[in-house]
């Protein structure tokens, strides 16, 4: 009966040991974006950058907010060893007042949650306005990056209009100025 008792006791204790942590298989750059002050009724997308720490290809395989008011997305292939992923958030700053959001990642082959979160403060648009001139933030600037086949698709929105580049394998440039 000891020896039964011992057997089990040691499969049990090494089956924990064995679980697999986030801090083990994944590095997220920065768990808390600061929007800073942002505009009533404009969206915000923060960007989390997820970098495979382990020796496997790493899975996200839920990447949900706390809330309706974050849409997320999320690097859906697997991440190789080494490489990095995404996880985009998109705050729609309907509300007046701070931003205290959560989202929950879990990652394929991990029994632990790693949570991120959003903060900032969203102002009505003159009392944002007005900061912005105060600050002078009046220029504000938006960059998309895109990588779609071999062509890498930069976007910058900027109160002076929008600048596309897209840059090929071939290394050939288009520039585009709206």
């Amino acid at each position: 009966m000891k020896k039964l008792l011992f057997s089990l006791l040691a499969v049990v204790s090494l089956t924990a040991v064995a679980q697999k942590k986030v801090n083990d298989v994944a590095k997220i750059d920065n768990e808390i974006f600061d929007f800073g002050k942002v505009k009533q009724n404009v969206p915000s997308v923060a960007t989390f950058i997820v970098t495979n720490i382990g020796t496997e290809p790493l899975i996200i395989e839920a990447a949900n907010p706390t809330c309706g008011c974050t849409i997320s997305d999320y690097t859906k292939a697997p991440i190789a060893a080494g490489k990095t992923g995404y996880i985009k958030a998109t705050y729609d700053a309907r509300n007046i007042g701070g931003i205290h959001k959560t989202l929950t990642v879990k990652f394929a082959g991990v029994d632990e949650i790693k949570q991120i979160n959003l903060a900032g403060e969203v102002l009505e648009p003159k009392a944002y306005d007005l900061w912005a001139a105060a600050n002078n933030k009046t220029n504000t600037t938006t960059t998309t990056v895109k990588i779609k086949d071999d062509k890498v698709k930069t976007e910058t929105k900027s109160s002076k209009g929008v600048t596309t580049k897209v840059k090929t394998k071939n290394g050939k440039k288009v520039v585009v100025k709206k």
